[in-house]
């Protein structure tokens, strides 16, 4: 699907699910829907991430809390596929603070 992938950036269900946050992209979708990620883009706080067609890039840092947990990481890569744990882990890093 040419909508769903670009070079440079993805939308941000796709990623959430390459990244293996989520089981299935619908349920990425829902999660993004509800409002409860905030991105913040070359160092400055945006919005809260509330369309699951909003795309993402390299660089930019994702806030979300998810089985209890607080996840706070910088989108690496978009992937090219929902490939096994070891490569989903290729496509962020952690961010401390």
């Amino acid at each position: 699907m040419s909508d769903v992938v670009h070079e440079d950036h993805c939308r941000a269900d796709v990623w959430l699910w390459r990244a293996r946050f989520f089981k299935t992209r619908s349920m990425a979708a829902r999660f993004v829907d509800e409002g409860r990620i905030r991105l913040t883009r070359a160092g400055v706080p945006e919005s809260r991430v509330d369309k699951p067609s909003r795309t993402l890039k390299a660089g930019d840092v994702l806030l979300f809390a998810i089985g209890g947990r607080l996840v706070n990481v910088r989108v690496l890569d978009c992937g090219e596929r929902r490939g096994p744990a070891t490569e989903a882990r290729g496509l962020y890093e952690a961010v401390e603070g």
